[in-house]
């Protein structure tokens, strides 16, 4: 039975990258599982541009900036396999595959996947990168009343309908929520020649990055209205209008305020929810602000072996970002297939906190002993603030501060740590990443 180092699962811009920066840290025997019919992931109905402005430092195409990584993987001989859906990730422990990972290897992972080709599959391997990506929270998440009309899509499917198989979902358009997706539909069907009646969002603020919001909807004239909501869709074949009304502090309606819109199309931008029912069967812990898994500066979790990266993870804005994560997440597991990483029982283990109006943190946990000079963390917060700062603490000990215009919840923040100013930290402090006023 062969053994993979390595299986990467997801052949999008972040398995991609994963598996690329592997193979270039020497790691020759790698996998990559797809799902779909061809490699890309969700880039290949991504259209639009405004990718690889910092990865490539010019503008392209989200299938574009695709090909640049799947011409990379093909250049390097990564192997791959198409329409294969991964249906377990278990350990090989009390499996057959265990006896051919040998007896140095006893937390070999098994992953059982599927495909016309091959039939049922399980591949043993030393190492797995996770790299699904997410997915759209659907109407049934939302608890809108109402028939279940014709007309009614979650703004991701709507972009593969028009951009990939050519047919127009509508043409009296209403967008709840103003995420990246719902905006660039928004201007994607307006483009198209529909007449996109308004986007409307639960929060006092938008989902989505500024810029989106700027050449999405200022451009077109597009009205969006904060603190709205869908309270009511009309129709039952098909939608002929919604309901929509303000909402207070509290996100419900304020009576009075109810506006009927016809309209024959209702797109959903809700959110994304990352995809991780895989790794939950593996007894991956999640983290119950960003539904990824929970990891340390590696960006491995606590299953050993087995790492996460890209919107598995936690959602991004930016596809530059997911391939530079994912490009570490392949570094790292090409380090522990070596056996690079070291024995950590005695290591330190700080854990990051929030505060301030910070939501969450990836990492959440720091063994500066495993630390390159320099960690990245990304985190992203719950509000809007200005003239703020932004800063990370060891105790009571400040280890960086940056001054903020403004920070949205839509927009990914950073601060990077240096590795010299924890490696003496003691196993009883913490970091805490904080928002203050300036």
């Amino acid at each position: 039975m062969r053994v993979y180092d390595l299986i990467v699962i997801g052949g999008g811009p972040a398995g991609l990258a994963a598996a690329i920066s592997a193979r270039q840290e020497g790691i020759q025997n790698i996998l990559i599982l797809e799902r779909d019919n061809e490699l890309g992931g969700i880039l290949n109905q991504c259209i639009h541009n405004g990718f690889g402005l910092h990865t490539f430092r010019e503008e392209l195409t989200g299938p574009e900036y695709a090909a640049r990584f799947i011409e990379q993987a093909k250049e390097l001989g990564i192997p791959y396999k198409l329409s294969t859906m991964v249906l377990d990730i278990s350990s090989a422990h009390g499996h057959s595959a265990h006896a051919a990972c040998g007896a140095g290897a006893p937390d070999c992972k098994l992953v059982t996947a599927m495909n016309r080709e091959d039939g049922l599959l399980q591949l043993p391997a030393y190492s797995v990168i996770l790299a699904m990506g997410c997915r759209e929270r659907p109407r049934g998440a939302l608890n809108i009343p109402g028939y279940r009309p014709a007309g009614i899509y979650t703004a991701g499917t709507a972009q593969r309908l028009v951009n990939m198989d050519g047919y127009m979902p509508g043409r009296e358009v209403v967008i709840l929520g103003s995420g990246d997706i719902g905006l660039i539909m928004a201007r994607r069907m307006t483009l198209e020649g529909a007449n996109v009646k308004v986007v409307a969002e639960l929060m006092p603020y938008s989902g989505g990055l500024q810029r989106n919001i700027v050449q999405c909807l200022e451009d077109f004239n597009i009205p969006l209205k904060l603190s709205h909501t869908v309270i009511d869709i009309h129709g039952k074949d098909r939608v002929t209008g919604i309901t929509l009304a303000q909402v207070g502090p509290d996100r419900q309606p304020i009576p009075g305020t109810e506006e009927e819109i016809s309209c024959d199309t209702l797109l959903l931008s809700c959110g994304l929810i990352p995809e991780n029912e895989l790794s939950d069967k593996l007894g991956v812990t999640l983290s119950p602000i960003t539904g990824g898994p929970a990891v340390n500066e590696s960006l491995e979790t606590d299953v050993p072996g087995v790492f996460a990266c890209g919107n598995v993870l936690h959602v991004h804005d930016l596809v530059d970002y997911v391939s530079e994560e994912s490009g570490r997440a392949g570094r790292h597991a090409a380090q522990y297939i070596k056996g690079l990483a070291h024995d950590s029982s005695a290591d330190v283990i700080l854990p990051l906190h929030t505060d301030g109006g910070v939501r969450y943190t990836v990492p959440q946990t720091i063994r500066p002993a495993h630390m390159e000079d320099t960690l990245l963390i990304r985190f992203r917060v719950g509000a809007v603030y200005t003239n703020c700062n932004v800063s990370a603490w060891l105790d009571d000990t400040c280890l960086v501060k940056m001054r903020k215009a403004k920070v949205a919840p839509g927009e990914m923040q950073q601060l990077i740590l240096k590795k010299a100013d924890l490696i003496d930290a003691k196993p009883d402090q913490s970091i805490t990443i904080r928002i203050e006023e300036a």
